[in-house]
């Protein structure tokens, strides 16, 4: 028997591999609180007697506020929750600050850094979107209660199970709430007997029959989960049964568009409806704070993209690697080092960073960025500088385990040494 329960990483899993005779390696990379947009965690109370803790991840602009809000949901990575990393949706948070919302991305009980039990309903999907919801209302009390928020002006999104636990929330009296965004919204159950297809049309049609908030809902037509023939009986069966909800259902997205909010280039894609149905909702729509953008790393007249014999340092195994890596989706990165070592990483939020981190952990010499989506970047005096620096300083220590698991940001990544 085989579960699997599926996340907005999921499709963009990572994969390890070492050089003959050395094991592979799992690799997570935390990235650095943004600065940029005031990121920070909190630790919001939940569950029984609000004896748990949701590690929640918050962005919002500067200055005291009140401003409206935007609670974003998560899905769930195969395996056990508490091993699945801190979700940020880094890239729909930008946008939201960027029109002047406070942004929070909880992490229900079991996942990641939150304490308190995982509730698992098996094939009963109706009862998972309900166990999973009543983390969500929690981190609403707790938000409602914050000078910072406007509690009369609130929007709530999910992505996958979070989809799924945003639209059974929707079943409640939810003050202050004006709209839900369900963004490939569902949960997949594969043990055997498991009708989850038909267990999802019952769920849905139980929300709809009890909807108390317009809903916006986005599916992409490469959704390798949900497709689009499930996605209308889904939606059918919720709006037969009294709920309101306004279909998208957009083109194909890169691979697979269940990892289209992961994506840099999703907004492309969600932003123009997601915006027309919050100026329906009464919600903010203009953009109000220019969020300075981070430094990307300059191209350089090193060598051209496509040029693999002048990537340094890399042996042959290394220059099939590279040729690999040039079919790869941007956003992307290359990292080397100095004695042969090298990582790819693609899509999922900075690249740049989980490439380095992975190259890293796996050199005993730096590692630095050679290529960035369709640039290369090398430049070999900085590099050269970088390297006598190096062998002057301790190197800092990136967790590092035995097997293969998934980003803690999405993407995808390869490394070697």
């Amino acid at each position: 028997m085989s579960k699997a329960r599926f996340s907005v990483r999921t499709l963009t899993s990572i994969l390890i591999a070492a050089a003959a005779m050395l094991p592979g390696l799992a690799i997570e990379q935390e990235l650095q609180l943004d600065y940029r947009i005031n990121e920070h965690i909190v630790l919001i109370p939940a569950g029984k007697n609000h004896q748990a803790r949701l590690e929640t991840t918050v962005f919002q602009p500067n200055g005291p506020g009140p401003f409206p809000l935007i609670v974003i949901n998560h899905g769930k990575d195969p395996g056990h929750p508490n091993l699945q990393p801190r979700d940020r949706f880094y890239h729909m948070a930008h946008a939201f600050v960027e029109r002047g919302y406070a942004v929070m991305v909880p992490m229900r009980q079991g996942f990641a850094n939150s304490t308190g039990s995982y509730q698992d309903h098996g094939c009963d999907m109706t009862a998972n979107g309900y166990a999973q919801a009543e983390d969500i209302q929690d981190t609403l009390d707790y938000a409602r209660g914050q000078k910072t928020i406007d509690a009369d002006r609130i929007v709530v999104a999910g992505q996958s199970y979070g989809g799924l636990a945003t639209m059974a929330l929707g079943t409640q009296d939810l003050r202050g709430v004006r709209g839900l965004i369900n963004f490939a919204g569902g949960l997949r159950d594969d043990s055997n007997g498991c009708g989850w297809r038909s267990s999802l049309v019952s769920a849905f049609a139980e929300y709809g029959s009890q909807n108390k908030v317009p809903s916006l809902w986005m599916y992409g037509r490469n959704d390798s989960l949900f497709g689009p023939e499930l996605v209308a009986r889904m939606h059918d069966a919720f709006e037969q049964a009294g709920g309101s909800a306004r279909l998208v259902e957009y083109a194909p997205f890169k691979r697979d568009s269940h990892g289209m909010l992961a994506s840099r280039d999703g907004e492309k894609v969600w932003l123009a409806d997601t915006m027309q149905f919050l100026q329906k909702v009464g919600m903010p729509t203009q953009v109000l704070y220019q969020v300075p953008e981070p430094p990307v790393p300059q191209a350089t007249n090193f060598a051209g993209i496509e040029d693999v014999e002048a990537v340094p340092f890399l042996s042959e195994n290394g220059k099939r690697a590279y040729k690999e890596y040039l079919t790869k989706m941007t956003p992307r990165a290359f990292a080397i080092s100095a004695n042969g070592g090298w990582c790819w990483a693609e899509e999922g939020e900075d690249p740049e960073a989980r490439a380095l981190a992975a190259c890293s952990a796996k050199s005993d010499k730096p590692c630095r960025l050679y290529s960035v989506d369709e640039h290369v970047v090398w430049n070999p005096d900085l590099a050269e500088k970088a390297a006598v620096t190096a062998s002057n300083t301790p190197a800092p220590q990136a967790p590092v385990a035995e097997g293969v698991s998934s980003p803690s940001l999405g993407g995808s990544a390869r490394v070697v040494n």
